[in-house]
């Protein structure tokens, strides 16, 4: 009865692993962070992201939600420019499945495989200094994209709250 009662658990926990966006951040140890406060897109590289224009505005959106909850703003004159970049892959998980049987051999018993396919994709999200035109950091989220359309805000979201989670970077 106990190993009954571990199926749940283990379901969410595999379900939580599948949602979950791994991030990572990068940044110049010499940039002075503190004297950001204002922010730009810079267009020319949000027009040759390849992703769709409503993904694009998903990505914006919640990169504005994001930033001003952390006390930025937009301005014409900005202290940054923020860049986007994506990548999509499909990710392939191969599960072998053993069944009833004796032993190793595959003359008795019943094995069987099964496939995994799932779209995989990676955001970047790139600050550059405005006055120097030099990165000074960067953030990057993979995780599993969906295509269904009532679910696309919330994971847009969650990839834009986890990378930016990380900035401004915490310096040691």
């Amino acid at each position: 009865m106990k190993k009954i009662n571990l199926i749940p658990v283990l379901l969410l926990f595999v379900l939580a692993s599948c949602s979950s966006v791994r991030v990572n951040a990068d940044y110049d140890k010499k940039a002075e962070f503190s004297k950001y406060k204002t922010y730009a897109y810079l267009k020319s590289s949000i027009d040759k992201a390849e992703i769709s224009d409503l993904d694009k505005k998903r990505i914006l959106r919640s990169i504005d939600e994001e930033m001003s909850a952390k006390g930025f703003s937009k301005s014409e004159n900005p202290d940054m420019l923020l860049s986007i970049f994506t990548k999509e892959r499909e990710r392939i998980d191969v599960y072998n499945n053993v069944g009833f049987g004796w032993g190793w051999n595959p003359y008795w018993g019943m094995n069987s495989s099964s496939v995994s396919r799932t779209p995989e994709g990676t955001l970047f999200i790139d600050i550059v200094d405005a006055k120097t035109k030099e990165m000074v950091w960067q953030g990057e989220g993979t995780g599993y994209l969906t295509k269904n359309t009532h679910k696309k805000d919330e994971r847009t979201h969650q990839f834009v709250s986890k990378i930016l989670e990380q900035y401004p970077p915490v310096i040691k």
